[in-house]
């Protein structure tokens, strides 16, 4: 018996610690070598402190500011921890509202929005949260859709907010892959810069 028992004991114990602790360490020293700000969340810092992530979507509420995607993330309720509330862009618990298209919750919360944003055409990225309710990235056309309202509250130019927006168009990944986007926390960020 201790014939079999030995060799499968030791077996564990060895792919544990291989698998377990070794390899986790070599692919995070590996990761923490060759790209240290991603490994460690793709900081956005700015005069020494970090504001956010480039990854992570944020919560953006004043008119002076490009709003991002709306957030369907949850969180326990401070009330009763057994229930879950609404707390967008809650980074600790990714995820979407499981709502189908025809959940009548989902269209009221997506006519809600729409009327919100003035009515009419609007962009669904401004109507519909994302899968993970942490997108960090608009539409270039969703922030088209912003710029008179950020323009006139930073007391600019259309055309001087579209020239930024413009200029944080990044594009489909190898020409192919995605679609075009805009980061808001970096738009937001290079508004500031030109006007506080």
């Amino acid at each position: 018996m201790t014939s079999y028992l030995r060799p499968a004991v030791v077996l564990l114990a060895l792919f544990t610690a291989l698998t377990g602790l070794l390899y986790p360490l070599l692919v995070t020293g590996l990761a923490q070598a060759a790209f240290p700000a991603a490994a460690n969340g793709s900081p956005v810092v700015v005069a020494g402190q970090v504001v956010g992530s480039s990854l992570v979507g944020q919560s953006f509420t004043a008119a002076r500011y490009f709003h991002g995607r709306p957030s369907a993330t949850t969180g326990a309720d401070p009330q009763d921890p057994a229930k879950s509330i609404a707390q967008p862009y809650n980074a600790a618990s990714s995820g979407g509202s499981n709502l189908g298209p025809s959940a009548a919750a989902l269209q009221e919360a997506v006519a809600a929005r729409v009327a919100a944003l003035g009515g009419g055409p609007v962009p669904a990225d401004l109507a519909t949260a994302s899968a993970s309710g942490l997108d960090p990235d608009i539409s270039p056309a969703a922030a088209a859709f912003q710029v008179p309202r950020v323009a006139q509250a930073r007391g600019l130019t259309p055309a001087q907010v579209q020239a930024i927006v413009d200029r944080h168009v990044s594009p489909r990944l190898f020409g192919v892959l995605g679609s075009p986007r805009v980061n808001v926390l970096a738009l937001n960020l290079a508004l500031d810069g030109r006007a506080p």
